[in-house]
């Protein structure tokens, strides 16, 4: 970092001690830009937060700019800010009525003239991410240096960088509610607002009003079962029953009875005759969750059930019709299990009729904070609790964890922090450590490095006055363009002994 002038340091401790105080983080952005009006010059300053999706960049805090509710947005490589969003590199103007790129939607500059000003745009990154853009006009005979400029412009960039990435949340947050409200999932227990699980919830609709045989395929966690209740809840069958089979929990000696039945003696400790799962499901649906645990004889018979719509008990020659849907899923990939020898191909092909694939959480973070605020709801009204919502520190943690355990892992970690908040909000402390461990380097700390170097800097310019002026702190208060009080205030806060510069010391 370059060294800057006392007045830019006064500007960066100056947003240093608005981003300190409680203020609504869109109010807090708006006074930053106003400290780099009244301080540096930098007029008609703009914050543009990024959509992580669609790379688009939308205006959301200006200084001196009338938006009058209007919604300016910038496309990928759109405009100067749009290239800056899209390529996380700055970019600086010495001319802005030379620059074809500039586009001016707001129309601040309209009555202008724009030779007169240079325009400063720099990404506002994030854990090692483009979370926004920070912009500001500056009066082209007061910029002594462009790289100079966007030196500046970058360390306030770094240290909102935080808040700018907070504020996104929020807006998503609203965006995601807009969303849910519009978009009614198949069954109310399911939520989702990412674009891979609308395409999911329409698969569903389209399979739903048939009898065709279903494959969902997901990772542990996903979300299988809820999907499968979602398809009978939607078809014609939904009043009659919904049979759920796990077939990795029933051991293999008792899964061929529990699916098909069994007469009485059929086998050791079969004291009485047993309808079996398939004919419970009758005129319903039988979910078989784990599929590919079946054995390869129970994968013969169910082959055969789906083929004839039939079924045998064991010990029994009657073979009795049913009339079953099927839905299976599994967390393995059964082609690989198919080359593998361990799953019947033409077994596999009768399931894969209508394959759907559910997403894992990591690859939808946009579910992540509706599923969260749904779980908070039903956990605060099952526990007893006030919780009302997640604070946006919190927020931040669950969408920087990776959820290797899925829904399933989020619903219990929500589940944990509900039962442990006292109050109306869950905050970072109530999460589990693994999501806790990631925040030791990529927020706070980065922060705190640069106050340290801007204090650093501002010790070194109060240092260098001081031999200048032999010790003077009302000339050196001059020289920095300060006043004598700040002076004293700084010598006693960085333990400056001015004696020290004083001719024959």
């Amino acid at each position: 970092m370059r060294q800057f002038n006392y007045e830019e340091l006064a500007a960066l401790h100056a947003i240093a001690r608005i981003l300190a105080q409680p203020l609504e983080l869109r109010e807090q952005l708006e006074k930053i830009l106003h400290e780099l009006s009244a301080r540096v010059g930098m007029e008609r300053g703009m914050i543009s937060i990024l959509d992580q999706e669609t790379g688009q960049a939308w205006l959301d805090v200006a200084s001196g700019i009338d938006l009058s509710g209007r919604e300016v947005t910038y496309k990928p490589g759109e405009g100067i800010t749009g290239q800056v969003a899209q390529s996380g590199r700055p970019m600086a103007i010495a001319n802005l009525g030379k620059e074809s790129l500039f586009l001016d939607r707001t129309g601040a500059r309209r009555k202008l003239n724009r030779s007169e000003l240079a325009f400063l745009c720099v990404p506002i990154i994030y854990d090692g991410r483009t979370v926004g853009v920070l912009s500001a006009d500056k009066a082209a005979h007061a910029v002594r240096d462009l790289d100079y400029e966007i030196d500046v412009l970058s360390a306030v960039a770094e240290l909102i960088a935080r808040s700018v990435h907070m504020r996104g949340i929020e807006e998503e947050n609203r965006r995601l509610r807009k969303i849910l409200s519009m978009n009614k999932p198949p069954i109310a227990e399911i939520v989702a607002a990412s674009k891979a699980m609308q395409e999911v919830f329409g698969m569903v609709t389209q399979v739903s009003k048939s009898r065709t045989t279903v494959l969902i395929h997901g990772e542990t966690g996903t979300g299988k079962e809820l999907l499968a209740r979602a398809i009978h809840m939607n078809s014609p069958r939904k009043d009659k029953p919904l049979v759920l089979v796990n077939c990795s929990a029933i051991p293999d000696t008792l899964l061929e009875s529990e699916l098909f039945g069994h007469e009485r003696g059929a086998f050791t400790g079969a004291t009485q005759r047993r309808h079996g799962l398939f004919r419970k499901a009758h005129g319903g649906t039988i979910f078989l969750d784990e599929v590919a645990e079946l054995s390869e004889t129970a994968q013969a018979k169910l082959l055969r059930v789906i083929q004839e719509k039939e079924v045998q008990p064991l010990g029994s020659s009657q073979i009795i019709s049913v009339d079953t849907r099927i839905i299976a899923a599994t967390n393995r990939d059964l082609e690989e299990e198919v080359q593998k020898g361990n799953f019947r191909a033409d077994l596999y092909y009768r399931l894969n009729v209508f394959p759907i694939y559910i997403p894992p959480l990591r690859e939808r973070p946009s579910d992540i904070i509706p599923l969260a605020d749904h779980f908070v709801l039903k956990y605060a009204k099952e526990l007893g609790k006030k919780v009302q919502r997640i604070s946006n520190d919190a927020l931040s943690l669950l969408l920087s964890y990776s959820w290797p355990g899925n829904v399933r892992e989020l619903q219990n970690c929500i589940e944990r922090a509900v039962l442990l908040a006292q109050g109306d909000s869950i905050e970072s402390m109530h999460l589990p450590p693994s999501l806790q461990k990631r925040t030791s380097t990529n927020g706070k700390s980065k922060k705190e490095t640069l106050y340290s170097i801007i204090s650093e800097q501002e010790k070194a310019l109060i240092l260098d006055a001081l031999k200048k002026t032999k010790g003077n702190q009302s000339k050196s208060a001059e020289l920095l363009g300060t006043t004598k009080r700040v002076i004293q205030y700084k010598v006693k806060k960085y333990g400056i002994d001015p004696k020290k510069f004083r001719a024959g010391i």
